[in-house]
């Protein structure tokens, strides 16, 4: 029978102990003997434990280990402690699996203090010989056994606990090597995180060891990081810059690493300043990682403590702002009203997706208000509560809301009763809060038969009576606030609800009976033309708005299914309009709008209503979020290919919705938009309108200009805009200008010169046409013509031969209008496409004099007289065909023809401008002077004229689709829009454009985005406009003075600007100097521009604003950009008096965020000063700065000791320009790294300036653009290299390779280890000795500090992944 392995070992061993401990006895023997003994006291253990199985070994060493460890006697222990080191040494035990034994005994305890002291010697020996993931996890096994140890022991023992200490500073002993230090720091930081004490047996050694990772963290992060702040906008494209841990509310660093305190503490400040902007929600839930998602799988909860806590400190602010407001009165609001009116957004948005808890957030406010005496801004904040208690009240328990009754007895302690407001005030509403809430929480106690009912307090007696009073009364009127208290109190009681909702609904709805004329012909509406007021909707609660809107949908919906031949009235639509700017009542605001109106009127093909909600679209929409735009699209691409919209007023209305909604995207918005719709491309590309495609290209080529999305690459194989453009070539072939195509990004560029489609020739064009007009000529029989001429696939000229009848005999007969009829509007618009091009031909031929005066009048005619072709969509196609040279300019003359030279659109466009105002939502009497504008100049859009010219006439009824907004101005703006940038393009044509922004200009008055669209212009023109500096002037005063009857003074530019910039004489060109640049950046602190509604407003919230409207001033000075970026530089690194000490970070922030808003000549010039700083003598000799550079590169710790020099003030304004800087800039790096800094650096100070240059954003180079990391990590070794060869003594290398290692574990892996390898083979013994665990390879045995190693067993060093 088989002898068990525990039987065979204890046989061996009681062998081994009896045999020696007696030749011990009996003989002294040296060195020499004691080691053959020992090799032969194994001999019997080496023959057995070759015929052991491989899994059995580890077992084996276990049993030994515990076989030592039950011996008594030391001299024992000791000695098959050296039988042990005699196994290790001889290869005959692996080192790894003898130590790891050794610490995992249960036997190993600081009480057996020789055992103990014994044991750890034997490590410390043999350790040497063990891998490096080995050396980790034994140096973790150690330290978790030191932490056995308790606080106060004998010190008679102490001496022997040491040994274990010598094992962890053997193992910390950056000369030894046995692991990078950078894997023993991450141990060690895993056990004591930050702020806690290692083991008092370690001392000094852990803080110590801690402390030399210092730098490395240091290398790590961005200066100042904490002061940085982001613009928040309404896009909710975000970086990863910002992003927060959800629970701890900390940066998310990579590493183990002591970084700074203030990186650790919670960014409390961050959030809490994105969460006071306007429309900052999505932002905030992108930095919490936040998902609204989840609310749908199973009511996932995702309550976020931090944001909660935030929101309540932020509702306590406002009190605190309402009880200082100079002038603040309860009636009227204070400038905190914004504030509250954003507050209360914000509640019901992370409430009512549980991102934070009511009931908690109302316990919280008690808890920090009480003793606190702020009462003045009780109303508001009760207000701010019914909001969401009115609208989640019936859905949950009552339990819930009754906190709210203690806030009440903290802020209300009046004895006496309160008495009534005003109610001809808005702010009534805010009064009566209270005492809805005490409605619906007692509505909600008797629906629930609960006993928690809480009978009325005495100080809201009279706000209670008052209600129930008017509840009574049957009429109630809308001159004061009345029905809005009724609408809040009793929103959750039909019986009392419908009253006053009734009120409000049949005031918009019309009298039944009553019908007003809408513009064109036989098109009636209901008869109400005045909508509710933005400051009774303000007044109502999101409950009360919710059941309005839900109400006019169902209404509308009703409607489109009856086929109604009665419009919908004028004052329904303003009204639903100005609900939708309400992001509270979103699911059933714009989201159902798009998602439910507009398809269910659509399937009930009611033409009338869905034109009327296109207008509304175009018109009067604001903040719509982009993915319910992009949808829309999409929507409005399906709808063109149904038969049905081939009506020539619904076809423009789609067309230029479309339009409209391709130029207003923003520039951060185009790719995130766009990426979703990669699989299917189709669906947000037009089929068939070649105008629309490239009003597409234009925009993604501005976009990706402005974000620098392709910067530094060169084609546009790989990017998500590939499909699509392929996609668009498939759908619409057609070719680019050369003046049009040398401004899109390069890779764009490229796309087009490979994708080129051959053109049809002017020659054969006219030569077509020619042939076509014989045959019309030569016809006879009236239906031929008609089928002929309006046959599908027939040539699309059909326009071409009415300019040539027209021309040739003044005259259209009447088969000419049948044939327009027959083609259709769809089929028309390639009629309009071949007619510009044939106008250019016919323009460039002719003589001039006479025949082009006669030229110039048919086609005036065929605009305003036959009503032919609308003026927009003819403008549109001309400005989008691709002459070239001379053709260009006749085309380009044609436009200013047609806009300029008859008085009919200047006409227009003056009394437009003249009569309206751009603040619709502040209007009461729009619809009549819609109506009297378009009685004035009607829209004739089914070619009315011509019908009215033919001989004989004809009589014309069409039925028009109802019009609210539109008319030919407000459709022209996008066109102009593309027009002015056509022009830009091309040199020849700059005074031209001057005369149409002269004459047209003031039409930007109703621009959507004017400040928008002058940035976006001067940054996508900027080389064009460098040296016209006239132009850009005449264009931005162009398009600011428009506004300025409807802005408050210094709205925008500032008043240095508007005195000297817009100076006109060429010889005298204004050179701002520093004070101007550091009164433009200081705008950028909050509160010097004026205050408004952000919701009615271009930008979402202040900063954005203010970003945006500097960044044009700055683009529009008659400077080079070069010299505006460095500037804007000096503003910090100068010193200015304008700049105080104390808010410097604040102030880099600033230049961040502006500068690199701007294009790449202006933030360029950062890399310049980083060069002129790497040949300053502070990096460059090695005496200039006896001192530590790591202190010299702490930049907060020097400039709080006034100690901070050049290099530090350049480091931390590079770091606050690329943490605010786009990826596509960000890639720039690696070749400014590469090409310019690499053959500069030489000295160990260059090469750390360059690591605490780069270092912090290799984070975000992994996460948006891994190739430029991987680029990065070879660079920093390239320069590692150099540096190695020119100086004969290194002072930092452990700080230069823990941050190699940190790149290698935290960043790219075994990615770039060939190219690294061989740099490594070519550095000094010591640094080769370092980073021997990056090169993979054996310990290398060139330098003294190996030779401590007492066994160079040869060592497996593979590193399969990154550690983490």
């Amino acid at each position: 029978m088989a002898l068990s392995m525990e039987t065979q070992l204890q046989s061996i061993f009681e062998d081994v102990v009896v045999m020696c401990i007696f030749i011990n006895w009996m003989f002294m023997d040296t060195p020499e003997d004691e080691r053959t003994k020992l090799i032969s006291c194994l001999g019997a253990f080496r023959q057995y434990w070759g015929t052991l199985p491989q899994e059995s070994h580890e077992q084996c060493v276990q049993w030994i280990v515990r076989f030592i460890h039950s011996q008594h006697s030391p001299k024992r222990i000791s000695f098959l402690h050296d039988c042990l080191a005699m196994a290790v040494e001889t290869s005959l035990l692996p080192p790894r699996m003898v130590c790891g034994a050794l610490i995992s005994s249960d036997s190993l305890e600081w009480e057996r203090t020789q055992l103990w002291a014994l044991t750890f010697k034997l490590i410390r020996k043999i350790i040497g010989g063990v891998d490096y993931k080995g050396v980790r996890d034994l140096l973790k096994a150690v330290l978790d056994k030191i932490q056995t140890i308790p606080t106060t022991v004998s010190s008679a023992i102490v001496q022997q606990l040491l040994a274990a200490r010598e094992v962890v500073e053997y193992t910390l002993d950056r000369n030894a090597c046995l692991l990078p230090a950078y894997f023993a720091v991450t141990e060690i930081r895993k056990l004591y995180p930050e702020g806690q004490l290692s083991h008092w047996l370690l001392g000094s050694l852990i803080s110590d060891f801690v402390d030399s990772f210092r730098p490395t963290a240091r290398i790590n992060s961005i200066c100042g990081r904490c002061s940085l702040l982001p613009v928040v906008n309404n896009s909710g494209a975000i970086c990863n810059s910002w992003k927060l841990d959800p629970t701890t509310l900390r940066f998310p660093l990579r590493g183990m690493l002591p970084f700074d305190k203030d990186l650790f503490e919670p960014q409390t400040g961050l959030l809490r300043y994105v969460l006071e902007q306007p429309y900052s929600r999505e932002m905030v839930c992108n930095m919490l990682g936040l998902n609204k998602q989840t609310l749908n799988i199973a009511q996932h909860k995702q309550r976020c403590p931090v944001l909660e806590e935030q929101l309540v400190d932020l509702v306590v602010y406002a009190m605190e702002r309402s009880e200082t407001e100079e002038h603040f009165d309860a009636d009227v609001g204070g400038t905190s009203q914004l504030l509250w009116q954003h507050l209360s957004s914000q509640l019901i948005f992370f409430v009512l997706f549980q991102f934070a808890s009511f009931p908690h957030m109302v316990l919280s406010l008690h808890q920090k208000l009480a003793g606190r005496g702020l009462i003045k801004g009780r109303d508001h904040l009760m207000w701010v509560l019914l909001q969401f208690i009115s609208g989640s009240i019936q859905k949950n328990a009552l339990a819930d809301f009754l906190p709210v009754m203690k806030l009440f007895d903290l802020l209300y302690p009046e004895k006496e009763c309160i008495p009534v407001p005003d109610i001809n005030k808005p702010q009534s509403t805010h009064s009566f809060a209270m005492t809805c809430i005490w409605i619906h929480l007692n509505r909600k106690a008797q629906n629930d038969n609960s006993k928690l009912q809480i009978p009325i307090p005495h100080s809201l007696k009279l706000h209670h009576e008052f209600l129930q009073q008017s509840l009574r009364s049957k009429t109630l009127g809308m001159s004061d606030y009345k029905i809005a208290l009724l609408c809040n109190a009793y929103s959750t009681n039909s019986e009392c609800f419908t009253l006053p909702m009734g009120v409000l609904v049949e005031t918009i709805y019309g009298n039944g009976s009553m019908r007003i004329n809408l513009p064109g012909t036989n098109c009636m509406a209901s008869g109400s033309v005045t909508p509710l007021p933005m400051n009774l909707l303000d007044s109502l609660t999101v409950h009360a708005k919710m059941s309005l809107i839900h109400s006019i949908a169902t209404r509308v919906i009703k409607l489109a299914h009856a086929k109604s031949s009665i419009a919908l009235a004028p004052a329904l639509v303003e009204t639903y309009s100005r609900l939708l700017v309400y992001m509270e009542i979103e699911s059933l605001g714009i989201k159902g709008f798009i998602s439910q109106l507009l398809p269910n009127v659509f399937k009930s093909h009611a033409w009338g209503i869905l034109h009327t909600l296109l207008e509304m679209f175009s018109y009067r929409m604001h903040h719509i979020q982009p993915h319910y735009r992009v949808q829309l699209l999409s929507h409005l691409h399906s709808l063109a290919a149904v038969p049905q919209t081939n009506q020539n007023q619904l076809h423009l209305c789609v067309e230029s919705t479309a339009l409209r909604l391709i130029t207003a995207l923003g520039s951060s918005e185009v790719q995130p938009q766009f990426t979703r719709f990669l699989n299917d491309p189709k669906t947000v590309l037009s089929a068939e309108s070649e105008e629309l495609n490239r009003a597409l290209i234009l925009t993604l080529a501005r976009a990706t200009h402005v974000t620098d999305f392709f910067t530094g690459s060169d084609s546009i194989h790989g990017t998500w805009c590939k499909d699509i453009l392929q996609t668009i070539m498939n759908f619409t072939p057609h070719n680019w200008a050369s003046h049009t195509l040398s401004c899109f990004p390069a890779p764009l560029q490229a796309f087009f010169k490979q994708n080129n489609v051959p053109q049809e020739s002017r020659f054969n064009l006219k030569k077509n046409v020619e042939e076509e007009y014989r045959k019309w000529k030569s016809m006879a029989n009236e239906n031929d013509i008609i089928t002929h001429f309006s046959m599908q696939g027939s040539p699309p000229l059909f326009l071409c031969l009415l300019w040539k009848m027209l021309l040739e005999t003044d005259h259209i007969n009447q088969i000419g209008f049948r044939v327009l009829e027959r083609i259709g509007a769809r089929a028309l618009v390639a009629h309009v496409r071949t007619f510009a091009d044939f106008l250019v031909y016919e323009f460039s031929t002719s003589a001039g004099g006479q025949q082009l005066n006669k030229c110039i009048e048919i086609l005036n005619d065929m605009v305003w007289k036959y009503n032919i072709v609308t003026l927009d969509r003819l403008i549109l196609c001309l400005a989008m065909r691709s002459h070239e040279g001379n053709e260009a300019q006749v085309c380009y003359f044609i436009i200013q023809l047609l806009l300029l030279k008859p008085n009919d659109f200047r006409n227009r466009v003056n009394d437009f401008v003249k009569e309206n105002a751009p603040e619709h939502w502040l209007q009461s009497d729009w619809h009549n002077k819609h109506m009297s504008y378009h009685k004035k100049y009607p829209e004739k859009l089914y070619f009315e004229g011509l019908a009215d010219q033919v001989n004989p006439p004809m009589q014309l009824q069409p039925q028009y689709l109802p019009i609210y907004f539109g008319n030919v101005c407000l459709r022209f703006l996008p066109v102009f829009d593309i027009v002015i940038h056509r022009f830009l393009e091309l040199l020849p044509v700059s005074k031209s454009l001057e005369t149409l922004l002269d004459h047209l200009g003031g039409l930007y008055k109703f621009h959507d985005r004017p400040v928008t669209y002058l940035y976006n212009t001067l940054h996508y023109y900027e080389r064009h406009l460098r040296d016209r500096t006239n132009l850009k002037r005449k264009l931005v005063h162009a398009i600011m003075s428009s506004l300025k009857d409807n802005r408050t003074p210094g709205w925008c530019l500032s008043e240095t600007y508007l005195k000297f910039g817009m100076n006109p004489r060429e010889d005298n060109v204004w050179i701002p100097d520093d004070t101007y640049y550091c009164k433009l950046i200081g705008r950028l602190s909050p509160g010097p521009f004026p205050n408004c509604d952000w919701r009615f407003n271009e930008f979402p919230n202040p900063a954005a604003h203010a970003l945006h409207v500097t960044c044009v001033e700055l683009m529009a000075l008659a400077v080079p950009g070069k010299d505006v970026g460095n500037a804007l530089l000096n503003v910090v690194l100068k010193s200015q008096p304008l700049v105080p000490r104390e808010n410097i970070t604040a102030w880099m922030n600033a230049i961040g965020l502006v500068i690199t808003a701007l294009p790449e000549p202006y933030w360029i010039v950062l890399h310049d000063r980083i060069v002129s700083v790497m040949g300053s003598p502070a990096l460059t000799s090695e005496t200039e700065w006896a001192g530590y550079p790591f202190a010299l590169l702490d930049f907060t710790a020097c400039h709080q000791s006034y100690s901070e020099m050049n290099c530090s003030y350049v480091l931390a304004l590079a770091h606050a320009v690329w943490h605010h800087s786009s990826i596509g800039q960000l890639s720039l790096i690696p070749k400014f790294l590469s090409e310019t800094l690499k053959p500069v650096v030489q000295t160990e100070f260059q090469l750390l300036y360059v690591y605490h240059l780069v270092g912090p954003f290799l984070q975000r180079f992994q996460q948006e653009r891994t190739r430029c990391m991987l680029e990065i990590g070879v660079a920093f070794y390239e320069m590692l290299q150099a540096v190695d060869q020119h100086c004969q003594h290194l002072s930092y290398m452990d700080p230069i390779c823990d941050f190699l290692y940190h790149i290698k574990y935290m960043y790219t892996g075994d990615s770039v280890k060939e190219q690294v390898e061989k740099i490594i083979m070519t550095l000094r013994p010591a640094m080769k000795l370092r980073l021997r665990f990056i090169t993979h390879s054996s310990k290398i045995e060139t330098s003294s500090a190996a030779a401590t190693v007492l066994f160079s067993l040869p060592i497996s060093l593979t590193l399969e992944k990154p550690f983490l």
